[in-house]
């Protein structure tokens, strides 16, 4: 079965995110942000052209969206990003929608403060795949320090 392959938990999934308001607040960033609109695979849009700089990252997802200031050439040549943000696409979906925002932004904290990045200690972002989403393997601030001497 190909990775793009539409199924039955991916067709529950944009329910669920339509339901849970999290897809229409990512159309309605996208549509904000000045992106194209357009269809992805397995029920998602793909939203390039995203012209706000917030978040920082190559992409990112809300709801069954997935945005990017790149061009949809850009979204084409990084399958295994774009398997990383359908993966948020479903983190979406498990955690009722938009609560996912400010969990989100509590776990990209938590990691800082204990990393120094954003991603390393992040449980949605590692739960996705780090090395698909272009993150380095995580790190801890001890760690980097203890290497350095």
């Amino acid at each position: 079965m190909s990775s793009d392959a539409h199924t039955p938990w991916t067709r529950a999934r944009v329910v669920v995110n339509w339901l849970n308001l999290s897809t229409p607040l990512g159309l309605f960033m996208a549509w904000i942000g000045g992106a194209s609109i357009g269809r992805g695979p397995r029920g998602t849009f793909h939203a390039p052209g995203y012209r706000w700089g917030f978040p920082i990252g190559g992409a990112f997802a809300v709801g069954n969206v997935i945005l990017t200031t790149h061009d949809q050439n850009w979204m084409d040549e990084r399958p295994a990003m774009m398997r990383h943000e359908d993966r948020h696409c479903t983190q979406y979906a498990w955690c009722l929608g938009v609560v996912m925002v400010p969990l989100a932004g509590l776990t990209m904290a938590f990691s800082f403060l204990v990393a120094g990045d954003f991603s390393s200690y992040n449980p949605f972002e590692r739960l996705a795949n780090l090395e698909d989403g272009g993150y380095p393997p995580p790190t801890t601030r001890l760690s980097r320090r203890t290497t350095r001497r």
